[in-house]
């Protein structure tokens, strides 16, 4: 975490948070406000970096009901949290307080949020943490935080319609046409997931037994994962198999 340094453009920062920020952290715990528009304005503000004398195992923390394991890690005395898929996560804070309910004894380091996912992608964390002791939680998913390391805006891989969430049109097209060179692929959709971001429900031809079935599925994988713009806008995958009919 080297290239997180403070700088004089902080020296007048009297660590409260971005009021515009916490509006729209309160809308999106009511649901009124997409994490699209957290993540626009948390572009523009400066966040506060936690920095510890000394690291040691802190236990969890919990989001959303899921638990979040304080990692051990020695580098700068950065602290990483592990979500439960195994992936690190880089908590950052809007606020001096919120920093201080999750850890009294950590130095706040300000930066460019920006700045900040830079140096979580380059240590390769894939996720941010705001404020994981509250008062509201966000976490920053895989595709934003490369987005705000880019300075580039976070276009989510599904988008709100008047019945729910559904995939965008763009990453459906490319999750569609990575898959149908595959032999034995009939057609490839793309749903909001359960497990995962992005549900991928592939039909394929009857017949298959075990070895085949895997054959195509590694294949699948390989040209899904090779995809720029599913690298770039989903966050996670999972696979759904079907008969074609």
């Amino acid at each position: 975490m080297r290239s997180i340094q403070p700088t004089s453009q902080f020296a007048g920062d009297d660590g409260s948070a971005d009021a515009e920020l916490v509006r729209r952290l309160e809308g999106w715990r009511a649901g009124t406000t997409p994490l699209r528009d957290v993540v626009a304005r948390l572009a523009e503000t400066r966040v506060l970096v936690p920095v510890l004398a000394e690291v040691e195992s802190q236990g969890t923390v919990e989001h959303d009901g899921a638990e979040l394991a304080v990692d051990k890690e020695a580098s700068a005395g950065v602290v990483a949290l592990e979500s439960p898929d195994g992936r690190r996560a880089l908590p950052i804070f809007s606020s001096v307080a919120a920093m201080q309910a999750w850890r009294a004894d950590a130095r706040p380091v300000p930066a460019e949020a920006a700045r900040a996912a830079l140096s979580a992608v380059d240590e390769k964390w894939s996720l941010l943490v705001l404020d994981p002791a509250g008062p509201v939680t966000a976490l920053v998913p895989r595709p934003a935080v490369w987005a705000l390391a880019q300075g580039v805006e976070w276009r989510p891989a599904l988008v709100p319609t008047d019945d729910g969430l559904e995939v965008d049109a763009e990453v459906a097209r490319a999750i569609a046409d990575a898959a149908a060179p595959v032999q034995h692929v009939v057609r490839a959709t793309a749903l909001p997931g359960r497990s995962a971001e992005v549900a991928v429900r592939l039909e394929l031809n009857p017949g298959l037994d075990r070895a085949g079935l895997d054959a195509v599925l590694g294949q699948v994988n390989a040209r899904l994962a090779a995809a720029t713009v599913v690298a770039e806008r989903v966050d996670s995958l999972e696979l759904r198999i079907a008969a074609a009919r």
